[in-house]
């Protein structure tokens, strides 16, 4: 059997996903409801393919994809996504995702797609390489927070989720005067003053 690690907050999507692969040679070993889930259950479980859902409470599935990478885990990770935005469609293209699957229909081509990624191929369907090709070639209209190196959005998106700083230092390893002292080269950055800017300037990035 091939352990496969499904994350999606709502119960009902994780029992059709494993409605539609029973039977098959792939089993699901862990279910998640967030991105932070995900990552820890990644470790615990070790499954062959991580299913992600695009849009998880807190951390959501392109931060987990993301976080995913920048650890050096390249793992074929598929996204189960109702919509995806432009922002989130480049991002998970550069984070190398394997496969994109919408929710609408999953069960027709979900079995297709993992057989895909698990054969070490690329499972993207014509319509989003195409509306990714056309954006890349869009000139870049990049959101302030593209000024940040991967460890300052990092902090900035905890920052977005209400975490206080010794918090952050917590979940990231680092102390509360070095989370501190990436709080001020932010601010900087950014030409903004406190977290409540920085907090408004990141979840106006995400909706965008």
């Amino acid at each position: 059997m091939i352990p496969v690690l499904v994350a999606d907050d709502h119960g009902f999507i994780r029992a059709g996903v494993e409605a539609v692969l029973r039977g098959t040679r792939f089993s699901i070993v862990a279910a998640t409801a967030s991105g932070e889930e995900t990552l820890d259950a990644i470790k615990t479980h070790d499954p062959a393919i991580v299913l992600l859902d695009i849009n998880m409470p807190g951390m959501n599935g392109v931060q987990a994809l993301e976080a995913l990478r920048e650890r050096g885990d390249m793992r074929p990770v598929v996204l189960l996504t109702a919509g995806i935005n432009d922002r989130q469609l480049i991002s998970v293209m550069r984070a190398g995702v394997e496969g994109i699957v919408s929710k609408d229909g999953a069960e027709d081509g979900l079995i297709e797609v993992l057989e895909k990624v698990h054969a070490g191929e690329k499972a993207i369907g014509p319509d989003f390489l195409q509306r990714a090709l056309d954006l890349s070639l869009r000139p870049s209209v990049q959101g302030p927070l593209s000024k940040l190196n991967p460890r300052e959005r990092k902090i900035t998106s905890l920052v977005a989720r209400g975490m206080r700083n010794r918090d952050i230092g917590a979940e990231l390893g680092i102390g509360e005067g070095t989370v501190k002292v990436y709080l001020h080269t932010i601010y900087q950055k950014l030409g903004i003053d406190n977290r409540t800017e920085l907090a408004l300037m990141a979840v106006n990035e995400q909706d965008g």
